[in-house]
Order: C-alpha cells, then structure tokens, then sequence
C-alpha cells in the first residue's frame, strides 16, 4: 500500500481550532480515550464517521462479551486483513498493554504463523474467514467457531467489529495516517 494520502485537500482536524460538529466529536473522543489519535483528527472531517465509529467500537466493547484479549484478536484480524498499518499497530500496543493477550499469541498474529491458543486461532481464522468472504463464511468454519465455545451471536459482534474497522482501517488508507507516537513501538511492515 503507498504511503501517499489518497485524499489530498483534506487536513487533520486540529482539536484546538476544531469548530461545529467536529469539535464536538473530538471533545467526546478527548474524554473517551485521553488523548486525539492521528486517525481521529482525520476522521473528524467528516463528523458521522468518528462518531459512528466511536459509538460501535464502545458498544463492541461493552456489550459484545467477549474478554478484552479476544476483542484484540478480532480488531487485530480485521485490520490485517485489510491492510491497516496504523490500526494493526495501535491494537498490538492495546492487546500488549491493556487487553491481556498472551504475548505468544500477539506475536504469531503480528508475524501470521500459527497462534499456540487453539481458541483464539479458531476465533481469528473465522474473522478473517468474515472478512474475506464478505460476510460468507462456509459452514465448516461457523462449526468450527461454535465448537470452540463460541456462540451464533458472537458471530454478530464480529460483524459489528468488522464494520467500525473497516471505517478506521479505510479512512487511514485515504489519509495514510501517520502512527501516533504512543503506538510507534509496534509498527508493522
């Protein structure tokens, strides 16, 4: 993928002198994660698309029972699937950091070799499978996910978490964001 903005005219949006609605979504995701992501201040051009990304991405998290680690094999799937550098980055820093995935299991996903938890392989391969099939996974796959101890409405979370990272991983492919310093450590090739 070229490291060349796809959108040429439009600028991140600076927080300080950020006027109408997309100050107001910057101030929402200001409180929300502390800081202003470089994707965000891109997002923020169009007001609808942080905020519709901001609300799934909360309610993925909140309401998707899922744990933390498996939300992070999920976002980190997605991501690489669809070539996101900037996301695949920040959500390595997050399962790393916050989310408690096994450092093992974080690198086999960042290399793609075999993931050594057979429950979060299974979980991984059905997301990619997700992505990939545009929302057609085979029969095998769907049993294989369910009888890991998954269940038909986790299938559902993940197309909810397919839908709010294809927003990021496709606004940061227009903008080539930039990864922010805070996820630098974990920046892929």
């Amino acid at each position: 993928m070229s490291a060349t903005p796809l959108v040429n005219q439009l600028k991140s949006i600076d927080h300080a002198s950020a006027e109408g609605k997309s100050k107001e979504i910057l101030d929402i995701a200001l409180k929300q994660v502390g800081f202003i992501p470089n994707m965000y201040a891109n997002m923020a051009n169009a007001p609808a698309v942080l905020s519709t990304y901001l609300h799934g991405y909360g309610l993925f998290r909140a309401e998707s029972g899922l744990k933390p680690a498996e939300q992070e094999v999920v976002f980190l799937a997605v991501s690489q699937v669809n070539g996101c550098k900037y996301c695949t980055a920040a959500h390595s820093m997050i399962a790393d950091k916050m989310s408690g995935v096994p450092a093992d299991v974080l690198q086999a996903i960042r290399v793609k070799t075999t993931i050594p938890d057979a429950k979060l392989a299974t979980l991984y391969d059905t997301t990619v499978a997700m992505v990939k099939s545009h929302g057609q996974p085979n029969p095998e796959t769907v049993q294989t996910f369910l009888s890991a101890g998954y269940k038909e409405t986790d299938l559902m979370y993940i197309v909810l978490a397919i839908a709010v990272k294809t927003l990021s991983n496709f606004s940061n492919h227009l903008f080539a964001t930039t990864v922010d310093e805070r996820f630098a450590a974990y920046k892929v090739d």
